[in-house]
């Protein structure tokens, strides 16, 4: 059973991160996106990779402030018209355009929306029955608009996350209410000429503890990650997506621990994307990946060395007028099979920002998501040879946004 009334869970599932830190003001990351972006030669040897925030396309800190209960109904109305206007299926053919550009081999996505609706809504009365009318299925909407677009991709992997039912009122006379349901999946898209074997899901140990406000808890925030085997021309990786907490340090850790220790003894080459939630080059778990021996993509690209490829974050309603991102969140991490030197671990690497340009809004003016994604085009050579131990972020043990 999902939970009912799980306000700060549902700020957490909706939110991509916390950090209200200063902001970076100008036309983005400057390399402009052109044909060539993947460098002056496609190898067959090299596989190319996103990973993409989609965003649910609200915002609910006003629900989460909220001093009395008995405005949560009305301030998730509100938030609801929010949802609405940010037009899920508007931005979907932005994702797609991207998509069409870069032309990925394997996309990792978070925030996978499902939203469903219940009315009349039971749960303001106590009632326990759970929304099941489909209002918008994210992943749905998505893979029909890559369709009409012409582009051959499957979801391969799949993993839910927190399942969070809210009460919405629709009328005041007579009283009305609807409920309103949320759950969060990440999801693995692969093209049509990618082999994909030995699919794993799963749902990390380590959870976000939600207060019930009597110095109880109510419930738990679950996160998770996928992984696939992906055979692109001869080159075979694994290839990971998760979205790791981004409420809770010591929670964001374990994750990530267990992650690292999931795949230690993996012996393919390790592609890992996603909102990692911990920003580079500073944020302490983002350290913790380097130190177990795994390179940052971005660091290693060829083209736009100087770039920061900022991806965090436009504004919730996402209306921004102007660039309005300020640190590095979503990755591309890669870890040669165990045996392979850290330092030759990756071949030639080319990489961009996408959605983080003024062009790249909607016509009515929303920017795709609140996060920029990340696409990188890489070599992963066939390597032996002892692991030789790098220094890389030891030492930088400093808090993340």
């Amino acid at each position: 059973m999902q939970p009912r009334f799980g306000l700060a869970a549902v700020a957490i599932v909706l939110a991509a991160c916390g950090d209200d830190g200063l902001l970076s003001v100008g036309d983005g990351n400057s390399e402009r996106r052109s044909n060539d972006w993947l460098g002056p030669s496609k190898d067959k040897a090299s596989i190319t990779v996103m990973t993409r925030n989609i965003h649910v396309g609200t915002d609910v800190d006003r629900i989460i402030e909220a001093e009395h209960p008995e405005d949560i109904p009305l301030l998730v109305a509100e938030a609801f018209q929010t949802l609405l206007a940010t037009n899920f299926p508007e931005r979907a053919e932005a994702f797609a355009r991207e998509i069409l550009e870069t032309d990925p081999h394997l996309i990792g996505l978070q925030e996978i929306s499902l939203i469903r609706h219940q009315s009349p809504g039971d749960a303001v009365f106590g009632g326990a029955s759970p929304a099941e009318d489909i209002l918008f299925d994210f992943l749905d909407i998505l893979l029909r608009t890559l369709q009409g677009y012409g582009l051959d991709y499957r979801a391969v992997a799949k993993i839910q996350n927190a399942d969070v039912e809210l009460p919405m009122i629709t009328g005041v006379d007579p009283l009305a209410f609807k409920n309103v349901r949320l759950t969060d999946f990440d999801v693995i898209l692969a093209r049509g000429d990618v082999e994909i074997s030995n699919v794993e899901a799963k749902n990390y140990l380590a959870t976000l503890d939600v207060p019930d406000g009597q110095g109880g808890i109510a419930f738990e925030i679950p996160r998770g990650f996928t992984a696939v085997d992906a055979t692109v021309e001869h080159t075979t990786v694994r290839f990971v997506n998760t979205h790791l907490e981004p409420a809770s340090l010591d929670v964001k850790q374990d994750q990530a621990d267990e992650l690292i220790e999931t795949l230690r003894d993996e012996t393919l080459p390790i592609i890992l994307v996603g909102d990692l939630n911990t920003p580079a080059p500073e944020g302490t778990v983002y350290n913790t990946f380097l130190n177990e021996f795994y390179l940052d993509a971005w660091d290693l690209r060829s083209n736009g060395r100087n770039e920061p490829g900022f991806t965090a974050n436009h504004d919730n309603d996402l209306r921004d007028e102007f660039v309005d991102l300020h640190e590095r969140i979503d990755l591309i991490l890669v870890r040669n099979r165990p045996g392979a030197a850290p330092k030759s671990a990756i071949g030639s690497v080319f990489a961009i920002v996408v959605g983080d340009e003024l062009q790249d809004r909607t016509p009515s003016g929303l920017w795709p998501s609140d996060h920029a994604g990340v696409v990188a085009r890489m070599v992963i050579p066939r390597l032996g040879g002892g692991i030789v131990a790098q220094d890389q972020g030891r030492g930088r043990e400093r808090g993340d946004g």
